[in-house]
Parts: structure tokens; C-alpha cells; sequence
């Protein structure tokens, strides 16, 4: 089943735009939208997978939703630019520190620790480490020399 998945993938990329329509509609019963190639091979790709694989979890369409909640009725100017350095919301850091791996979701204003939401990296560190650190350092986004 792993080949026959990965061998339509690659069929994506040489496939003609008149074969990717018509896949389109044979994988979402709908018209396919008039959008660039791209965005019908990477979305195409994506359908597959989900049909084969199955689609996201319940708990990250509800943290999706949550998201979209938070920010629906904020205009684009209200929202938080995201610091250059900063790594892009969903993102997983992920550490090991004692033997026992750490993983820290990066949100949109804040950090996902075990659960719970932490303001900064440095405040992660310091839970794992029981000592003060610099976050991004200690997550290895920055050396302790200077970057």
C-alpha cells in the first residue's frame, strides 16, 4: 500500500494539467478550483495521504479552530508581528536534557509545555533545567557566544 501511495505522489509532479483536474475531482467530487499548479499538486498530495493515512487528530482540529477562534475577529494590523527569529507557530522544539526528551510547541504569542503555556523559552528552560537559561540557547536557536 506504501509504494502504491508514494507512486501516485510522483505521478503528481510529471501529470499533465488536464489529469490533475480530473484527479481532483475523483478525490473531492467537486470542480477543481482555478488555482496555479502548484497548489493543485501540493493539495492533490495532501488528499491522498488523508485517504490513506486518515486526517488530522481531533485534538489538532480543535487546536486549529481554537487558533482561528482566537484571531478571527482581530484585523490583520492588530496581530502580533512575528519576531524575524522567532520559529513559525507549530513548530516543535525539541531537547534533550537528563536523558529525557523535551518537546515545546512554539504558538502564535506563547510556548507549549506539557500542556501548558509558557510566555518565554527561558521560562521552559528554567521548568526543565530547575536553573535559569537562556531559552534560545538552550534550545539551540542561538549560540551562547552571540549569533
Amino acid at each position: 500500500m506504501k509504494s502504491s501511495i508514494l507512486s501516485q505522489l510522483a505521478a503528481l509532479k510529471g501529470a499533465p494539467a488536464p489529469v490533475l483536474k480530473a484527479r481532483w475531482r475523483e478525490l473531492f467530487d467537486t470542480e477543481p478550483p482555478a488555482y496555479n499548479r502548484r497548489f493543485l499538486e501540493s493539495r492533490l498530495a495532501y488528499r491522498i495521504q488523508e485517504l490513506a493515512y486518515g486526517g488530522l487528530s481531533r485534538e489538532t482540529t480543535e487546536r486549529l479552530k481554537a487558533m482561528a477562534k482566537q484571531y478571527a475577529d482581530q484585523k490583520p494590523a492588530e496581530r502580533k508581528a512575528r519576531p524575524l527569529l522567532r520559529p513559525v507557530a507549530g513548530t516543535k522544539l525539541i531537547r534533550e536534557w537528563e536523558g529525557v526528551e523535551h518537546c515545546v510547541t512554539v504558538r502564535h504569542d506563547d510556548f507549549e509545555y506539557l500542556g501548558r503555556p509558557y510566555k518565554s523559552l527561558s521560562s521552559v528552560a528554567r521548568q526543565i533545567t530547575g536553573t535559569k537559561w537562556n531559552g534560545w540557547v538552550f534550545f539551540g536557536l542561538k549560540n551562547s557566544v552571540g549569533r
